[in-house]
């Protein structure tokens, strides 16, 4: 694959803005094609599909940020000169062929490409069906700023692949693949990991706790749980579950003004067996599997436990492995949370809503790693390269 030169990198960025901006309104009536044709009854999916205004802002906006970040390839990770004379060089590389499947959100068809191309990657980008027109409108967006700049289109490809032939390309693809992110529920996931042939790095669901401790400050509690629920359903970083530490002062008028707080915003509240009796309006779940669901709708599921090695397994238990947050006013017992709960974010004193690229400094991002090869949490620019030895000598052999 061809090294560009971060010049005419940033010149094709440099278009691309323009051209979102130019064409803003041709790409919210494409987008309006794909909602009328929406005919599902999932809210969260309905809201991953629109684009507004504030939505071509933002995708212009991470445009122009990735043109700004340093470009990834060719930095000098380690440099060492060994006693034979062998002067061994480590460096980072473009990975070559990423292909990224998601569902629903075609800002990822500017977020992902950006990233994959300032990193000298091709990207293949396997969108769902129901944001086809947008999809395809902005993949037009790209072939212009990439040929204006006397670039192969190929750099940036949409595919438009259903069920049958996606699993044929993950099986045998046409062209080199390096690395696959699929991006969406459990069974894309597995969907990808059973019939890919190359590395797959998964962006998995969320599913996520949030404890509070009888160390917790109560308010703070309230406003972090509140805005980790209802900020933004649709997000793999909203909250799904809660588990509250029995020994609370005043425990049962807590557990009563929480619920109420809940209702007030729409949450339908779910409870384990002994927090129904404390707030019997709640509903009582029937079963162990709903522990393991993520969401995505103003629902939440409220669980009583001891203490925090309780909590701390059962969160290793459940969850998606995505974010876990903790609300205590104990650094202590918060450092044992932090240090054994086993996901890719995890918060003292804070909403989940804040494991994003953008949120956590790390910029526009591919998506949400809950891998721990080669990396965890937000792919952002510097995650989308490997490494690669250069090795420099003067005839040395071994002996």
């Amino acid at each position: 694959m061809k090294l560009l030169d971060t010049e005419i990198k940033n010149k094709v960025l440099k278009s691309m803005a323009q051209i979102l901006h130019k064409n803003r309104e041709a790409i919210i009536k494409a987008n309006k094609k794909d909602i009328a044709a929406f005919t599902g009854e999932d809210q969260a999916l309905l809201d991953r599909l629109i684009i507004n205004n504030k939505k071509v802002d933002e995708m212009i906006a991470a445009v122009e940020a990735v043109s700004l970040q340093e470009d990834p390839v060719g930095s000098e990770l380690s440099n060492i000169t060994l006693p034979n004379g062998l002067k061994v060089v480590n460096t980072t590389a473009p990975f070559g062929t990423i292909l990224i499947i998601y569902e629903s959100r075609p800002d990822v068809t500017i977020e992902a490409a950006v990233l994959a191309f300032k990193a000298n990657n091709k990207i293949l980008l396997k969108g769902g069906k129901e944001a086809y027109h947008s999809n395809v409108y902005l993949e037009q967006c790209w072939h212009e700023a990439l040929e204006l700049n006397g670039l192969d289109k190929d750099w940036i490809k949409l595919l438009q692949l259903d069920r049958e032939a996606t699993r044929e390309f993950l099986k045998n693809p046409h062209e080199p693949l390096d690395l696959i992110v699929p991006r969406g529920g459990e069974a894309l996931i597995n969907f990808v990991k059973t019939h890919a042939n190359c590395a797959v790095l998964v962006s998995g669901r969320g599913n996520n706790f949030l404890y509070v401790s009888e160390h917790a400050d109560w308010g703070k509690a309230v406003n972090v749980i509140i805005n980790a629920k209802t900020d933004k359903i649709s997000g793999c970083n909203a909250l799904d579950k809660v588990l509250i530490n029995k020994n609370i002062p005043e425990y049962h008028t807590k557990l009563k003004m929480l619920y109420q707080k809940l209702k007030q915003h729409r949450v339908d509240v779910l409870a384990d067996e002994p927090i129904s009796k404390v707030i019997p309006e709640a509903s009582m779940i029937s079963n162990e599997h709903i522990w393991h669901e993520e969401f995505l709708a103003l629902k939440i599921l409220l669980g009583e436990v001891n203490n925090l090695e309780e909590a701390i397994s059962t969160i290793n238990t459940y969850s998606g492995k995505h974010s876990a947050a903790i609300i205590t006013e104990d650094n202590f017992e918060a450092r044992q949370f932090m240090q054994l709960v086993d996901s890719a974010a995890v918060y003292h004193n804070a909403s989940t809503r804040f494991t994003d690229g953008g949120q956590m400094g790390v910029g526009a991002e591919l998506a949400i790693s809950t891998d721990k090869l080669h990396h965890r949490g937000p792919l952002g620019l510097k995650q989308l390269v490997t490494n690669k030895y250069y090795v420099y000598g003067d005839g040395q052999i071994r002996v």
